[in-house]
């Protein structure tokens, strides 16, 4: 007896989401979350403050 191919609209929600669990995959350490540059010109307080440490130093 040979086993027909159920489409998977057909199938159970159980076994839809066994079958999509199966198939998604990790990330693998890294985080989904867009990472986005920070503008250069724009105000930053704690860059303005190691600017202002580093021309003291010298």
């Amino acid at each position: 007896m040979t086993m027909k191919m159920i489409p998977l609209k057909k199938q159970s929600k159980k076994k839809q989401r066994e079958h999509y669990a199966a198939r998604r995959g990790t990330w693998g350490g890294l985080s989904p979350v867009t990472r986005v540059v920070k503008n250069k010109k724009g105000y930053d307080r704690k860059r303005l403050k190691e600017e202002d440490r580093k021309t003291r130093e010298e």
